[in-house]
């Protein structure tokens, strides 16, 4: 194991998460999706692996992220799960398994937590959703919220502009934010949102905060394919490409194309 810059080596827990966040340790998050690839991330030293819903727009090619299914995030989550030694795994709830009510959402809740074995879950809203939130903390499983741009209110706002510019709206954040703390969350995600706002929510609660187009926060999270440069018609501000992999990979499946039909490939060496 890498782990770069990691100094225990111990499963990542909730309260370790909070304990990172009094001593003044950023918290770092990546998502993944398969098991090939959590390996990977898990290896590295990443804190917090999130298999995102946005596995609907970067696994299954969807345009928003509220076409995937409670399975197809099962599938996912169990597979990224097998690849997991130390991370925490967070597994979104896609939409439409906890926006009806709270019956229909701990239902959900409990299947995804007993059939990915992942560590805890994320919902995304505020006081809309307090009381599902509430139950789910209620059965024992850990909640991770989600506040700002969400997601799986596109159509609703109708523009992935950046949230909480207006006071009104600011001060609805603030208020959501604080009472998904006390509801129990142990970890809130802010995406997309003016830097001063997410500042505001970092001081005043004691729950980590992880950005995403927030600037700075307790932790950050990213798009395992963004920042690997993997997606190439997705480049906001906030994202900071770390590699190009879509360059990288093209040109080796192009020179396995020569090659084959070259017949280079296989060589005297590659035969049995």
């Amino acid at each position: 194991m890498a782990g770069y810059l990691v100094e225990d080596t111990r499963k990542v827990a909730t309260h370790r998460l909070i304990e990172m966040k009094q001593q003044g340790k950023k918290i770092a998050m990546l998502t993944a999706y398969d098991y090939t690839m959590a390996q990977i991330v898990d290896q590295a030293g990443m804190d917090i692996i999130l298999v995102g819903d946005s596995a609907s727009n970067v696994m299954a090619g969807n345009v928003t992220t509220l076409p995937i299914s409670v399975e197809q995030m099962i599938y996912h989550a169990k597979s990224v799960v097998r690849g997991v030694r130390r991370s925490l795994v967070v597994c979104d709830m896609p939409f439409g398994s906890y926006q009806i009510g709270r019956t229909e959402g701990v239902t959900n809740a409990i299947r995804i937590m007993k059939e990915t074995h992942a560590d805890a879950l994320k919902l995304e809203g505020g006081v809309e959703i307090l009381d599902t939130v509430r139950a789910i903390l209620d059965a024992g499983i850990p909640v991770m919220g989600h506040l700002g741009l969400m997601p799986q209110s596109i159509n609703k706002y109708g523009t992935y502009t950046v949230r909480a510019k207006e006071d009104a709206e600011a001060e609805k954040l603030i208020a959501d934010a604080h009472a998904l703390e006390e509801a129990g969350c142990f970890a809130l995600v802010l995406e997309k949102i003016p830097a001063a706002l997410c500042q505001r929510v970092c001081q005043e609660l004691t729950i980590p905060v992880i950005g995403i187009g927030a600037g700075p926060a307790d932790g950050q999270v990213l798009v395992i394919h963004d920042m690997l440069g993997m997606n190439q018609g997705f480049s906001p501000k906030f994202l900071r490409r770390y590699a190009d992999l879509f360059s990288i990979m093209t040109e080796a499946i192009g020179q396995y194309i020569t090659d084959v039909k070259t017949e280079d490939f296989p060589n005297e060496k590659e035969r049995y």
